[in-house]
């Protein structure tokens, strides 16, 4: 491979994460998000002759994106997470309810963030794949989320805006101030805590005492307002005694389990493993610790095993 070629695979590859990082925040999941890159690809070289040059190549596939991702929107529910959708629930086995909607799902920082580049896009980029922000983008009517995506993540100006989505100038300044209205409602202004030392070491003794199965020691870990989830299920936990009892009770199947770390939207994530029967360890969750005053505030369980390949986990971890 030339050097041409080598720089050349390396920008398609950091534009194809860009991508999917924009569909992402659209569609609130990773599959969803990687499929319509895929669709954006096919659609551009079947219509390839079609494109006459009068924007550059970046712009016309986003325009297609875009449109594949209003396509997929069109009639559909917004994602969400539990805790949006009602109150708490009791830490019992029938408040666990039954699996199904359409939730939010984490992503892979890989898979959405760009490598290298200005230190301070990085933050923003960071910051815009973080849970909280793209479950508030998911309260937005689709063409309000892409223009305030486009705007204010991704930069663009409000001209370039406009000739992507076929409308005017006043049109698109008119739905980034609603979308950025309805955005500070969600409150999602205050930025992520930094991995410092201290979260560092508060992840660290969480994973210790996770496999231990020590729930005392967990519990003496949480927020007394800390919250539970465990999506695709509508069950969530408010309050560390409650999240001591469910792990105690319904939740028990999880001793033994062991944790690997990885990176989920923008932070740390751990790829959960319960013990298989057969033997060995087969996957269960990837889980987002939210931490914040040195405790933990959020325990966020995503009970699906298809994530696992998509952060590049193994399929089973041996005894």
């Amino acid at each position: 491979m030339t050097t041409a070629t080598a720089r050349a695979t390396t920008e398609l590859e950091e534009f194809r994460v860009e991508l999917t990082g924009y569909a992402y925040r659209m569609l609130g999941s990773v599959f969803d998000a990687e499929d319509a890159v895929q669709e954006t690809l096919l659609r551009a070289w079947r219509g390839r002759d079609r494109f006459d040059g009068r924007s550059s190549l970046r712009t016309w596939l986003y325009r297609i994106t875009t449109n594949v991702c209003l396509d997929q929107l069109r009639g559909r529910d917004r994602r969400a997470l539990p805790m949006d959708l009602g109150a708490p629930t009791a830490p019992t086995a029938t408040a666990l309810g039954t699996q199904g909607g359409s939730w939010l799902e984490p992503v892979p920082d890989a898979a959405v963030l760009p490598t290298g580049g200005d230190p301070a896009e990085q933050a923003v980029a960071r910051e815009s794949v973080r849970l909280a922000f793209v479950a508030a983008l998911q309260h937005l009517p689709p063409r309000q989320r892409a223009v305030l995506i486009l705007r204010d993540v991704l930069r663009w100006h409000a001209d370039e805006v406009a000739a992507l989505l076929d409308t005017t100038l006043p049109a698109v300044n008119s739905a980034l101030q609603r979308a950025r209205a309805t955005m500070a409602e969600r409150d999602t202004t205050a930025p992520a805590p930094a991995l410092d030392r201290e979260h560092r070491e508060l992840l660290d003794r969480y994973v210790r005492v996770f496999e231990r199965y020590d729930i005392d020691a967990l519990v003496g870990l949480l927020r007394d307002d800390a919250v539970h989830a465990m999506p695709p299920y509508p069950m969530w936990l408010r309050g560390a005694a409650d999240i001591g009892r469910w792990l105690r009770g319904p939740g028990a199947g999880c001793r033994g389990s062991r944790l690997v770390e990885t990176t989920a939207n923008g932070g740390p994530a751990l790829a959960q493993y319960r013990p298989d029967p057969a033997g060995g360890h087969r996957p269960f969750s990837i889980q987002l610790v939210t931490c914040s005053g040195g405790r933990i505030t959020g325990l966020l369980h995503f009970l699906e095993p298809r994530l696992f390949p998509v952060f590049g986990l193994p399929s089973r971890l041996d005894p």
